[in-house]
């Protein structure tokens, strides 16, 4: 197992392939390993990079999560991009794993060349989206699948991870709400928005949630574009896995 050092403490991260680094990101309350599967396919084209935020997975823990949390993760992977002295890196990032991506490359154009921002919340903290997680991350803890899925991701402290993750998601939306420092008019690289139109999770926010606000991220960013896939749930890239895989290669290619 490979880290590196950020903050004084140990970042996992692990590489397989050759070629262009492709750099993928989890979501809140995941790890690297929810894309165990599809970073097979991905690693035959490309050098893979999964890395594991401070706090999740096989990283060191923090007793509390920072508030202006995925702006403290993308400061983590530019990090990593910089001791690996890693340029043009492709990079997915998923649910909250997408704000972290974004951050990356507002924050250091230099370092990424092209980017897969999927199923995630917008440009900023939306109240509803906030009181829907706290709902589904209640019913989460004493439904088994879930715990199952929290346990495999970090280990047997699984539940301070969670709580962790929604106090920070809490204070965020009171105190910050941006989840950029930087206009997304800024963007230099290329990019692509994803999600499903079945997503479980936003659309009990609001019809036509992807379609409303990633139109309204591409008005700021006239050079990205948007897929929404017909059918999946959340996140797109592992549920539309093979479809997902798919396009993501006529985009990066």
């Amino acid at each position: 197992m490979s880290y590196f050092t950020f903050d004084g403490k140990n970042v996992f991260y692990e590489e397989s392939g050759v070629g262009t680094p492709l750099l993928l990101m989890h979501g809140n309350t995941a790890s690297s390993k929810m894309y165990n599967e599809i970073s097979k396919r991905y690693a035959s084209d490309f050098n893979v990079i999964m890395i594991d935020f401070l706090g999740h997975g096989r990283s060191d823990r923090l007793s509390e999560f920072p508030t202006d949390l995925w702006f403290y993760e993308a400061q983590q992977v530019i990090s990593f991009l910089r001791y690996k002295d890693y340029k043009n890196v492709y990079i997915i990032g998923s649910s909250g794993g997408a704000i972290v991506a974004l951050n990356v490359a507002l924050e250091a154009p230099e370092l990424v060349g092209k980017i897969i921002a999927d199923s995630f919340e917008g440009e900023k903290a939306d109240k509803r989206f906030t009181r829907q997680l706290i709902m589904d991350r209640n019913k989460a803890v004493n439904d088994d699948a879930a715990r199952g899925f929290f346990e495999y991701m970090h280990g047997s402290d699984w539940k301070n991870i969670v709580e962790n993750d929604t106090e920070a998601i809490i204070r965020h939306e009171k105190e910050i709400g941006n989840f950029f420092h930087k206009p997304l008019s800024e963007l230099k690289a290329d990019l692509m928005l994803t999600g499903s139109k079945k997503d479980s999770f936003m659309y009990k926010i609001s019809d036509n949630y992807y379609e409303t606000v990633y139109s309204q991220i591409l008005k700021q960013i006239p050079h990205g574009k948007m897929h929404l896939f017909e059918s999946g749930d959340h996140p797109a890239i592992i549920t539309n896995s093979l479809l997902f895989y798919d396009i993501s290669m006529d985009f990066f290619n």
